[in-house]
């Protein structure tokens, strides 16, 4: 763990709800008796949220309607509440921490590497998402497509190194791997451009890697690919990105066929050193940040020791750390009474009650602390 951070430790054990409780316990502190961890789990299967995605589990094991996908379609409501889509339903599971042995968990795994589920699931989705299902092996190397997503949620889940998703690994790495073999983006995209709605986008083929969030999230979440060499690489390749790579394109599309898709939260993007003083990058910015400590390749990332040395100099006087929020407006803007553990480029949030006066202060408190012990690794 890392050093000086008693005044936050303090703060958080005494102010935070249990799931901040149970993972500081268990995930940072390392002390957590086993009659404590079931009384924080019993206190977290109470949890509204948690019981919301418990009511949207199905018999065959899928939890909600389909996976990042429609929530209308043609006057038809498909969610009730944004935890009805799988994704969001599952990354509740995964920032909660219920154990991959919980039945909630396991049968969804299950599920989700079972054909025949997946195909009755997707056979009363929209025919565009059916089409989805039906390619859904398309778009691996850059981060499109069912299956990405599918990879993804059970490394999340604590099913990567099982020997199902080894080879998405594989090429997850090797997205990565590949931009260090460029000086420009537009080495691998075509020529020409594709009109989507009013914009002009570059568009890679489907035989170009080109990594996406989901590609760093299922190596965040996973080990087997873990050697010196492999992290190192990692490392080089978001420095370069990061540094060498971003530009002014208004994004990429992947082309399958005789159709473009989007990928899945591009990293050919500008990704910032956290700054309490910048709350633009609320969206997913902690929590690329924090994937990106996972991987065990902190100290060799540049925005990830700057951004330390932000959150350490945060935590001086009483070790909370508070964003400095231009407004009110703009405080209620960023915890917004909604719950934004959520989606596929939702934030991590914790706390069960945001009208709780310390509630903020503990998730960015706790992912301070987190952060920190993560690049102490």
């Amino acid at each position: 763990m890392a050093k000086n951070l008693s005044k936050s430790i303090d703060f958080l054990l005494e102010n935070a709800g249990p799931v901040i409780q149970y993972r500081l316990r268990k995930e940072i502190l390392r002390s957590i008796t086993k009659a404590e961890e079931e009384d924080l789990l019993a206190q977290i299967y109470q949890l509204p949220y948690f019981k919301l995605v418990e009511s949207y589990a199905k018999p065959n094991g899928f939890i909600g309607e389909g996976i990042h996908g429609f929530t209308n379609w043609r006057g038809v409501k498909f969610h009730e509440t944004p935890f009805q889509d799988g994704e969001s339903a599952a990354k509740l599971l995964v920032y909660y921490a219920i154990p991959k042995d919980h039945p909630l968990v396991a049968r969804l795994v299950a599920a989700y590497r079972n054909d025949a589920v997946l195909y009755d699931e997707y056979s009363k989705r929209p025919p565009a998402e059916f089409r989805e299902f039906q390619s859904r092996g398309a778009g691996l190397r850059q981060g499109g497509g069912l299956d990405t997503l599918l990879y993804t949620l059970q490394a999340m889940l604590g099913y990567g190194d099982d020997g199902y998703v080894n080879h998405f690994q594989e090429i997850s790495l090797d997205a990565f791997a590949a931009m260090l073999q460029i000086s420009n983006i537009e080495e691998i995209t075509e020529d020409g451009r594709k009109k989507k709605g009013n914009f002009f986008y570059h568009y890679v083929t489907a035989d170009k890697f080109l990594p996406c969030c989901y590609h760093l999230a299922t190596l965040a979440y996973t080990q087997s690919w873990r050697t010196p060499a492999n992290i190192n690489l990692l490392s080089r390749a978001i420095n370069h990105i990061n540094n060498d790579l971003i530009n002014e394109t208004e994004g990429v599309l992947i082309k399958g066929g005789t159709g473009y898709m989007g990928a899945f939260g591009l990293m050919i993007r500008p990704h910032l050193p956290f700054s309490v003083d910048s709350v633009e990058g609320a969206v997913m910015h902690r929590r690329i940040l924090t994937e990106m400590a996972m991987t065990g390749a902190g100290k060799q990332i540049d925005i990830l020791r700057q951004s330390a040395d932000n959150i350490e100099a945060a935590l001086q006087n009483d070790g909370v750390l508070r964003l400095n929020f231009a407004s009110e407006a703009q405080k209620k803007g960023f915890a917004g009474g909604k719950y934004k553990a959520v989606g596929g480029y939702g934030e991590v949030f914790l706390e069960p009650n945001y009208k709780k006066k310390t509630a903020l202060d503990c998730d960015l408190t706790f992912w301070a602390v987190q952060f920190l012990t993560l690049m102490e690794a």
